[in-house]
């Protein structure tokens, strides 16, 4: 859990905004979702080269043109 401590004199707009950023930083809801769901090893690994795949093809035809 993130704890974020309101130093003296700063407004909560400020902490909310450290906050936020910490947040995107630690990737704590992609952290959430993967972990709603079992997926094997194998599966997972099946899904990174995939992406890897569509990510080269798109490199290739950004190349290309």
């Amino acid at each position: 859990m993130l704890i974020i401590e309101v130093k003296e004199g700063e407004s909560i707009d400020r902490a909310l905004k450290r906050y936020k950023r910490k947040h995107r930083q630690i990737n704590l809801m992609r952290q959430l979702r993967d972990r709603k769901y079992f997926t094997k090893p194998s599966e997972a690994r099946r899904n990174e080269i995939l992406k890897a795949q569509y990510r080269n093809e798109k490199t290739l035809q950004e190349i290309a043109e």
